[in-house]
């Protein structure tokens, strides 16, 4: 990412987050190259990007200013202490989410975890896949060694390092996508029956793994700036058997946030106290906005109990069904997980994707797509400010491509999807998100597709729908 993107995702990240209130005046152009080391020009340029997208104003002789008329919608509320560990439902509203209606193959699916592939920087992966298919060379149709192909491990160990992690590629497996990481890890360390902590909202997908498995969640409150609640954790840790911690701590799905690294240390230190394993999601941490990206906890790791999963699914493309996980001291069960459910992992993705990597296509497209997600988040945060009902609450993604919005408390988020099924549009209800069912006043958007006139009606038609439907209750 260039220098002045990267300053001014700083300054927007501080705007946002109330530092630099309407009205203030922010730092001069001169205090700010002192402050970062970046000559004067890359902060002009840093201004010039902030003034696009809204959230500065210059003024003559005077420097740039938080626009005073600009007003953002209030955070998320904090999610509240749950009383027990709970058996996770909700499936039939998640089989609705990943199905698409018999005669509506039109559907925008506002409410899927997408990424936008549609950009040019994904042409060498696919000439890597054309070439690779046209070979006379069988090596990419027979089976592979269940760790996956080294090559690509190799490739994913250099890549960890910029998250604060040195890992031999000899302790990464490959996997189908990231939901066979986290499934494999899950049932390494849990039985049936076992107690699994996770932030509330979760990532619907751990969920059913935990349903499937027959195991119960412990949902933790989560801040949508900080993440969980360390001292509730603690005190979850004293009355519970917990057997596995469960984050998405980078780039939150579904609020988007990123806990702060004396976080993560802590968490870290809590999980040897207790003697927890930790199963850490990193899906979407490498399109972080800010740079250099946010360190993992398993960067913190000193004994082996963090697990680290990922994939290309949200960086790339998730038909490649390519994801990997590094399991520490559980390798062995992990691999005897993976030989259970799939066995190898398809060979021709992880060739073409060594191959994209190792020929430097790879930074170059994350640079690309961060920047583009970062523009679009605050024009779909400016989009439900002005379409939705007024105290419409909205998360600050700080990486990613999806926005967490909460509304009245006594609204219906499943109501509305069936309200905009004639509409062709979907979103994810956010009774999904908890194990429970909480959250039914709350919905996740998708804004990875470049900004459009139709994505924008599709917003409009979303928040008018809203407003109907409390109008009539």
């Amino acid at each position: 990412m260039s220098l002045y993107v990267d300053l001014a995702a700083l300054l927007g990240t501080r705007i946002e987050q109330g530092l630099y209130r309407p009205g203030d005046r922010l730092p001069s152009v001169r205090a700010l190259s002192l402050e970062h080391g970046v000559s004067l020009s890359t902060v002009q340029q840093a201004y010039r990007l902030l003034e696009d997208n809204g959230l500065a104003s210059p003024r003559p002789k005077s420097g740039y200013f938080v626009p005073a008329l600009r007003q953002m919608p209030a955070l998320p509320a904090i999610s509240r202490t749950a009383q027990r560990p709970v058996e996770v439902s909700q499936w039939e509203h998640v089989l609705e989410l990943i199905s698409i209606p018999p005669g509506r193959d039109q559907v925008l699916q506002l409410g899927r975890g997408r990424p936008d592939i549609g950009g040019p920087t994904l042409k060498p992966l696919l000439r890597s896949l054309s070439r690779l298919s046209r070979r006379q060379d069988l090596n990419s149709l027979t089976y592979g060694g269940i760790h996956g192909d080294q090559t690509l491990r190799e490739q994913v160990s250099r890549l960890v390092l910029d998250s604060g992690c040195r890992i031999p590629y000899q302790d990464i497996v490959i996997t189908s996508g990231c939901h066979e990481a986290l499934s494999a890890a899950i049932r390494a360390i849990c039985e049936p029956g076992d107690i699994v902590a996770v932030d509330s909202p979760s990532f619907h997908g751990v969920m059913q793994a935990l349903k499937g498995f027959g195991m119960k969640a412990l949902e933790l409150p989560t801040d949508p700036l900080t993440g969980i609640s360390l001292e509730a954790l603690e005190l979850a840790l004293e009355q519970w058997p917990i057997k596995l911690i469960q984050l998405t701590p980078t780039c939150n799905n579904p609020l988007g946030y990123i806990m702060p690294d004396a976080h993560k240390r802590a968490l870290v230190a809590l999980a040897q106290r207790y003697d927890v394993a930790i199963l850490e999601d990193d899906v979407y941490g490498e399109l972080a906005y800010s740079y250099p990206r946010p360190r993992t906890i398993k960067s913190y790791d000193e004994d082996g109990r963090v697990l680290l999963c990922s994939s290309f699914s949200k960086t790339l493309a998730p038909g490649l069904r390519i994801g990997w996980i590094a399991p520490g001291r559980y390798l062995d069960r992990v691999l005897h997980m993976k030989y259970m459910g799939t066995g190898s992992t398809a060979q021709l993705p992880q060739l073409a994707l060594a191959e994209f990597i190792a020929g430097g296509h790879y930074e170059p497209h994350l640079r690309r797509m961060r920047s583009q997600y970062a523009r679009s988040r605050d024009l779909m945060i400016d989009w439900v400010t002005r379409y939705f009902p007024p105290g419409t609450r909205v998360s600050r993604p700080q990486g990613s491509f999806l926005l967490w919005i909460e509304l009245d408390d006594t609204f219906d988020t499943l109501r509305l999807n069936r309200a905009l099924l004639p509409h062709n549009i979907q979103i994810a209800p956010g009774c999904i998100f908890s194990a429970a069912g909480k959250y039914r006043n709350c919905l996740r958007i998708n804004y990875a597709a470049a900004p459009s006139p139709g994505i924008e009606q599709a917003v409009r038609t979303v928040g008018e729908t809203v407003a109907a439907l409390l109008a009539q209750a």
